[in-house]
């Protein structure tokens, strides 16, 4: 029964999802500072609630389950979930979800501007008006690079992945290569006439390089110095998934040495991003700060859908977008 549990809202999310809690007669705590909980007022609030809707800026390891290892159900506001100790979560026995599918389009979109804005310097050329400097306007100045026809690379080709692969396809008639961890649905390949390769098979040959796969051992900081040399020299490198999979450090390096030609990101590693970054002046460098599923509808989304695990998990024992431990 769902009457009379405690829901700790860790951050202020669309009223949407409040709305759908408590309209099941669950009472809800929203934190609504100015900043993410510390862990240690996370955990000191969770102990006083029976279920947990957190954030993806939340803490969730061995610490974090030790102490709240009494909690019933947790839901988190976001696809990712590389915050959360899994393995924990099921020695406790506490059921885990998220809201996968709720941002798809709003990041794809994002990854496809970042491709666009980086190919024609739009970040930099705009700087150039801001300060002053539009004066003249020389042919061989400040040019970008053709898209069309070109090779999009996809590292993981799920949702979002096959969302910006289908973008570049319409848009710009590209062919679309892709690698993953295990195979992709098959209407993906039929549909894009998408073509799985081996990771450096893919380094090697795209023009644009988009990630869309989750942070893990396997993918943390796998774009690095090693990586960015297989990649041609006029390649550009788009980050619209988890900072930690590309080392930051290289890769600015990469740009510096002309080892590739660009970058595009909506992620940073670190995150967030220090003002004097090297990075943010770059001519063929776009910096978002994570606004992929910065969108009305993609938050009202992931605000039903992790409700809607908390919900049904009192009423009938099953969260409809479980995380498999």
């Amino acid at each position: 029964m769902a009457v009379g549990k405690k829901v700790l809202v860790s951050w202020d999310i669309p009223q949407i999802g409040i709305d759908m809690l408590e309209g099941a007669g669950l009472s809800t705590t929203v934190w609504k500072g100015e900043q993410p909980l510390s862990q240690s007022e996370l955990i000191a609030m969770a102990q006083e609630h029976d279920a947990l809707l957190s954030q993806s800026t939340d803490k969730l390891d061995e610490a974090f389950f030790e102490a709240c290892g009494h909690l019933e159900v947790i839901s988190q506001f976001s696809v990712g979930y590389d915050n959360i100790n899994l393995a924990k979560a099921k020695a406790c026995s506490i059921p885990f979800g998220n809201a996968p599918g709720a941002m798809t389009e709003a990041t794809a979109d994002i990854a496809f501007g970042l491709m666009i804005a980086t190919s024609r310097k739009f970040f930099y050329m705009h700087k150039k008006i801001v300060a002053g400097e539009w004066k003249i306007q020389k042919p061989q100045a400040h040019l970008g690079l053709d898209l069309r026809g070109k090779t999009l690379g996809i590292f993981g080709l799920g949702k979002i992945g096959s969302e910006m692969a289908r973008l570049c396809k319409v848009a710009y008639g590209m062919e679309i290569l892709y690698t993953n961890r295990s195979e992709a649905p098959s209407i993906y390949e039929k549909d894009l006439q998408a073509h799985k390769v081996s990771f450096e098979t893919l380094l090697e040959q795209s023009d644009v390089i988009s990630v869309h796969a989750g942070l893990n051992a396997e993918t943390r900081g796998i774009f690095d110095a090693k990586a960015f040399a297989q990649m041609k020299s006029t390649a550009i490198f788009i980050n619209a998934a988890r900072g930690g999979i590309h080392n930051e450090i290289d890769l600015i390096q990469a740009l510096e040495s002309g080892v590739i030609w660009g970058s595009g990101l909506d992620v940073t590693n670190p995150e967030p991003m220090q003002a004097e970054n090297k990075l943010l002046s770059m001519e063929t460098v776009c910096v978002l700060p994570h606004i992929g599923s910065a969108t009305i509808g993609a938050r009202n989304n992931m605000a039903r859908m992790s409700a809607e695990n908390i919900v049904s998990f009192y009423e009938n024992g099953v969260l409809p977008y479980l995380v498999e431990y």
